[in-house]
């Protein structure tokens, strides 16, 4: 039985992966940074994707993820659509309009599932798009495209 966001935490034992879905995810050397202005959303993909043995960073928006994108320069870029200042609409463009990172992959995280939402968010860049709450399988498919290359 999977868990979803925000009620707990995942059933599976580490290092199991998303063995039913994709296959196992080798997470070593493999850094993510989860954007979101939810704590809960935050504390609970930050868990997840630990006990998988991600590296992982956590932003509360937009505008203290740009600062620390520089510094820790992830592989994969997990962010929320509806955030205060600096929406993920805006966060990801200005992401993919940076020389250094327009190649990194960003996965918009969003409670809507509209077609419009899913559009304007391929218009300003973003890669891919989850939406909440979302299973430990569903972060870990997303993932693996990148990871793997096939994404």
């Amino acid at each position: 039985m999977q868990s979803t966001v925000p009620t707990g935490e995942p059933s599976e034992q580490p290092g199991e992966g998303a063995a039913g879905v994709t296959g196992a995810v080798d997470a070593k050397d493999f850094k993510v940074m989860v954007i979101d202005d939810s704590k809960t959303i935050r504390r609970t993909a930050e868990t997840l994707l630990k006990k998988e043995g991600f590296d992982v960073v956590i932003a509360n928006d937009g505008f203290e993820a740009l600062s620390l994108i520089a510094d820790h320069q992830p592989d994969l870029i997990l962010l929320d659509i509806m955030m205060p200042r600096l929406d993920g609409y805006q966060t990801c463009a200005l992401i993919k309009n940076h020389r250094v990172f327009r190649h990194t992959p960003v996965v918009m995280l969003s409670s809507k599932d509209g077609l419009f939402d899913r559009a304007r968010g391929r218009v300003v860049g973003s890669d891919n798009y989850i939406t909440k709450p979302f299973t430990r399988d569903d972060l870990l498919t997303v993932i693996g495209q990148y990871k793997d290359g096939t994404g």
